[in-house]
């Protein structure tokens, strides 16, 4: 199933782009942006493997935004002008579409990219260096991410055991590309958690089911992730 993300200043592209979606097998548009900066808010926590870019849009081009997103969801430009092409296929996007879109022409970029999605797939283990050597972590072990208060380009792991290990020298956007999306979530700028370790979700707070002296450990919400937070819970 290709899960995919649209961007467009247009609302009636938007609404073209989802009607066409709707028509291809196995395609499911999770959220569409009409605004490149909200789309970089909250792209990195939005479970999708395929973002469509419009090119031309004011503030920041579609070129520009590409640059900003995980490797692991693959782009597919759409745009009116001709001229992009070059550059674009520079950034390794999956496919260019041009204006106006078809249906067959779509689901052609669909299917180049449904091939890469499924070369893709993450594995259910990371292997970075830690502090105690080369590691594997099983993602299904992690309950908790930090960054470290000792150095801040390393990030600390709490593992369901209580475990922690500290990977070195590792920068969050690195660090959820590795991770499955739809297990884990950045909360704030220093902070990720795995989602079966939420107990309590409100607008500001995430309580977990991490014990922390004699009560749970709290993160605060940070605004910069709160809508892809509420978007993910239903909220």
């Amino acid at each position: 199933m290709i899960k995919c993300v649209i961007l467009d200043d247009e609302l009636l592209a938007i609404s073209y782009l989802k009607l066409l979606c709707e028509q291809i097998e196995n395609v499911e548009v999770v959220k569409a942006f009409n605004d490149p900066n909200l789309f970089l808010n909250e792209i990195e926590n939005i479970d999708c493997n395929v973002c469509i870019l419009d090119i031309e849009m004011p503030g920041m081009n579609g070129l520009q935004v590409a640059e900003h997103i995980p490797d692991s969801k693959k782009i597919i430009f759409t745009t009116a002008y001709k001229e992009y092409a070059a550059e674009a296929f520079d950034l390794n996007v999956v496919d260019y579409v041009r204006k106006p879109i078809k249906r067959e022409r779509l689901a052609q970029a669909f299917e180049k990219a449904g091939k890469l999605v499924q070369n893709t797939t993450k594995k259910d283990f990371i292997e970075w260096n830690t502090n105690i050597g080369k590691t594997i972590i099983f993602t299904n072990q992690i309950a908790y991410i930090r960054t470290s208060e000792i150095d801040s380009r390393d990030k600390d792991i709490t593992l369901r055991d209580g475990t922690t290990i500290v990977l070195k020298n590792l920068n969050y956007k690195n660090l959820l590309e590795m991770l499955p999306a739809k297990d884990f979530a950045q909360v704030n700028k220093k902070e990720i958690v795995a989602l079966s370790s939420i107990k309590v979700f409100s607008t500001n707070e995430i309580i977990t089911t991490i014990p922390e002296n004699d009560s749970f450990l709290k993160l605060q919400i940070g605004e910069a992730y709160k809508h892809a937070l509420l978007d993910r819970f239903g909220k």
